[in-house]
């Protein structure tokens, strides 16, 4: 399984995950995963639990993701990312106009009924979400995100909670939420995660790693912006 490796050195690495690619190995997915082609890309990752990945990223999402390649180096970034220390910023495309920038501080938790959603609880654990409109296309908007929590589907149920779900999400666009004529089909939630800032987990100094969303979304954004012209 190829893989796009953003950064890397003897301590972690970043690696751009494509949409479509399962991170963990589980039921139904046992090959043919992120961490399958990391046992083949990067042996010593072999013996850490869950194989060095710090986090991760839902099948669909596309974007970067950090991998320690030692328990010194897993440790000290699962820490920092405990502590909030490390930067992560997505973008999105989603229906309607939202605000120029705004938080949602709303807490998460298993939705009361589909018990495989997540949903806004009074109850859920806290959660926090920075958002910032970069431009809107008639009944669409590009947007970026900082995560300060990082929940299970937390921007998708964030926005979904704010009326404006992703395009394409299969799973928390609103029954009865905006339609929008004419949007080409996209087979997965238009979600990237484009920017990583750490501090590196030996040597301390600040590691910044970027990348572009891909092509799909690049192309929905190309529509979009056609659209309202």
């Amino acid at each position: 399984i190829p893989l796009d490796v953003r950064f890397e050195d003897p301590d972690f690495l970043v690696v751009n995950k494509p949409a479509g690619l399962v991170v963990h190995p589980g039921a139904g997915n046992p090959t043919g995963t992120l961490m399958n082609a990391l046992m083949h890309y990067a042996p010593e990752t072999m013996g850490l639990p869950r194989a060095g990945i710090i986090h991760r990223l839902d099948k669909e999402t596309s974007g970067l993701l950090m991998v320690a390649k030692s328990l010194t180096a897993m440790t000290a970034l699962t820490r920092q990312l405990a502590d909030r220390g490390i930067k992560r910023e997505y973008e999105a495309i989603v229906y309607g106009h939202p605000a120029p920038f705004g938080i949602v501080d709303a807490p998460i938790g298993r939705h009361p009924t589909h018990r495989t959603k997540m949903a806004v609880r009074p109850l859920g654990r806290a959660s926090e979400t920075h958002f910032w409109c970069l431009a809107r296309y008639g009944g669409l908007a590009h947007m970026r995100f900082s995560l300060v929590t990082g929940r299970t589907h937390q921007i998708r149920v964030h926005m979904e909670h704010l009326g404006h779900p992703l395009v394409g999400d299969p799973v928390y666009r609103q029954r009865r939420g905006p339609r929008l004529e004419g949007v080409p089909e996209f087979g997965r939630q238009a979600l990237h995660a484009r920017h990583l800032e750490l501090a590196h987990p030996v040597s301390g100094d600040i590691v910044e790693v970027n990348a572009d969303a891909p092509d799909d979304f690049q192309a929905l954004l190309t529509w979009a912006r056609a659209s309202n012209d």
